[in-house]
């Protein structure tokens, strides 16, 4: 049956709406497709779903041909399986949690490996019941501190999330292969540009983290990629470690007195006008910059920590969000500094009062290039004083290494294949070998061929749908609106009746008529009050791939055609319009 505008739920704006920050987030409500209920929370409304479900259709089609079964489970979950897997502890402030009536703790789901480990556990105890990957397209619940962005950085989201139960590390790797091919169908099918990295399993856990990302100006993930086939979110690039340097026979270090130095280029250059060297001038690289942070770990205990790098690099957080976790992690402040008055000068830090052997105890790591047999420019300790030609592994010594530092364009790829890129993403979808920490830790054992208990080993596979539906938006639009592709448009043809003349809302109805013959699900401007510019404009910011116009031609016999994405626009006589409609889709 036909959908007429003049019965549909929908209003369009429009202004955008005043929280909007991206192009999507202003499109999808001002044409009607979401409204916002709360920071982060969305109500659907009928265009919306129509395109979401679109979506979850392609992805439905495509896991089911890999062989994944479909389930549903809630979206409230106990506390207790999170608990046994450490996750009600390490998600924070997260996860929503909350209690019931009786005082028993629940949470609204962020994700849901504990409870299809413990359904497989409840029904299957043999190996000879796997392997099995049971799939849900079910909504998930994070407490984002900062929702942004419309539906790419929402606290309720829709995902399909995916789980694999096999015996054996060798069958987890055929199983993760199937889905992994599988998600690459997917976003073929949804048109989607993506680039598979190397990517950090976070508080997932698992041996192998692999993301997909959609390369896009507003993408919330910096990625880096070579020439050569690297590629990596940044999180998780590797940065390579140089050869290690004799150290015996090396200078001993020297005293730099440097009053007024209190950035790396002010030591720079005071060292090369006080200090000139042999060879080179010296460098922002020369120099050891120690920076200050503090963790605050699971139990709510702070400590501070120093990261030893070199002065041309800067600490970037989420690396060190990585590097620390499941700590929270922020650059010290004025309190961390005032606990330790005799250990931290600002600005003439130095690694040798640092260590968690040193009087001290505080904790002190370094950045990969910072290898037994460097020398470097460092803080003294002392306020107006530097040293020259403090040695790692001679001078000082580190308790770690810490990736911490930013990773740039030009850098090296770990695997050889030259040098980086770097490129903004958001990611699609991500794919998770996640061994047997799940199934440890809730008992999930079956039986193997020798009648002995085996611990189960599990993968992990999601995709974010409601987020792809804005990633599409902000790919598929112009200046009038959205410009959906045909395959998630929420409808394929959007039949527009202008004027006041009955001869076009006649003409409309009979080509509804032989469109839905032809299986087109319509969308038919019927409104009889509306203005011609109205329906135009709306025409435009819907997004219908297909726009047929039956106005000021129509007793003629001829319509105008859109093609939406192109642009095109062109009159059209009717008994060719079915034929013109089929090039367009």
């Amino acid at each position: 049956m036909v959908t007429r505008l003049s019965h549909l739920f929908l209003r369009t704006l429009r202004d955008d709406p005043s929280d909007a920050e991206v192009t999507s987030h202003k499109l999808l409500v001002r044409a009607g497709y979401v409204r916002r209920q709360s920071p982060g929370v969305f109500a659907w409304l009928p265009l919306g779903l129509r395109v979401r479900r679109r979506i979850e259709e392609i992805v439905r089609a495509e896991m089911i041909a890999a062989g994944a079964q479909e389930v549903l489970l809630p979206a409230l979950l106990p506390r207790e399986p999170y608990e046994a897997t450490g996750r009600w502890t390490e998600y924070g402030d997260g996860m929503f949690r909350l209690q019931d009536r009786k005082g028993a703790d629940h949470l609204l789901a962020p994700t849901h490996e504990e409870m299809f480990a413990l359904l497989v556990k409840d029904l299957y105890g043999s190996y000879k019941d796997l392997p099995v990957t049971l799939f849900q397209i079910q909504d998930k619940y994070r407490d984002e501190a900062r929702p942004r962005a419309g539906l790419l950085r929402g606290r309720e989201f829709t995902m399909k999330d995916a789980y694999s139960f096999d015996l054996t590390d060798e069958g987890l790797e055929r199983s993760y292969q199937v889905m992994r091919d599988a998600y690459e169908r997917i976003f073929t099918r949804l048109g989607l540009e993506y680039v598979v990295v190397k990517a950090d399993a976070g508080a997932m856990g698992g041996s192998k983290s692999e993301e997909f990302l959609h390369p896009i100006g507003v993408g919330e993930d910096t990625f880096v990629r070579s020439a050569g086939g690297y590629a990596a979110n940044v999180e998780a690039y590797v940065t390579p470690v140089p050869d290690a340097l004799p150290i015996e026979g090396q200078p001993e270090p020297v005293t730099l007195p440097s009053a007024d130095t209190p950035t790396i280029d002010t030591l720079v250059a005071h060292a090369n006008a006080v200090a000139p060297r042999e060879g080179a001038p010296w460098t922002a690289a020369d120099t050891l910059k120690n920076v200050v942070l503090a963790l605050t770990h699971l139990d709510g205990a702070r400590e501070v920590v120093v990261v030893g790098l070199p002065g041309d690099r800067d600490v970037d957080l989420k690396r060190a969000e990585v590097a620390f976790a499941p700590a929270d992690v922020e650059p010290a402040g004025d309190d961390d500094f005032r606990k330790h008055p005799g250990v931290f000068v600002k600005g003439y830090i130095g690694p040798q009062v640092l260590g968690a052997d040193s009087p001290s105890g505080i904790r002190y790591f370094v950045d990969p290039r910072v290898v037994d047999g460097t020398a470097w420019i460092t803080g003294a300790n002392e306020r107006g004083v530097h040293v020259s030609g403090l040695v790692m592994g001679r001078d000082f010594t580190a308790d770690g290494v810490a990736e911490v530092s930013d990773v740039r364009a030009g850098d090296p790829a770990p695997d050889g294949s030259g040098p980086l890129e770097t490129a903004r993403g958001m990611e699609i979808g991500h794919v998770f070998q996640l061994g047997r920490k799940y199934a440890e830790a809730l008992d999930l054992k079956v039986q193997d061929e020798n009648g002995k208990l085996a611990t189960v080993t599990m993968g992990s596979y999601g995709i974010g749908v409601t987020r792809i539906m804005a990633i599409l938006a902000e790919a598929h639009n112009d200046e009038k609106g959205l410009a959906w592709p045909k395959e998630v448009a929420p409808f394929d043809v959007h039949v527009v009746a202008t004027g006041k003349d009955q001869t076009a809302y006649d003409l409309a109805t009979s080509l509804i008529t032989s469109l839905e013959a032809e299986r087109y699900d319509v969308v038919y401007d019927d409104r009889p009050k509306v203005s011609p510019g109205v329906k135009l404009r709306d025409a435009e910011l819907l997004g219908v791939p297909v726009v047929v116009v039956a106005g000021r031609n129509a007793a003629d016999g001829v319509v105008e055609l859109w093609d939406r994405r192109s642009g095109e626009r062109r009159d059209v006589p009717v008994a060719d319009l079915l034929e013109a409609v089929r090039a367009i889709q």
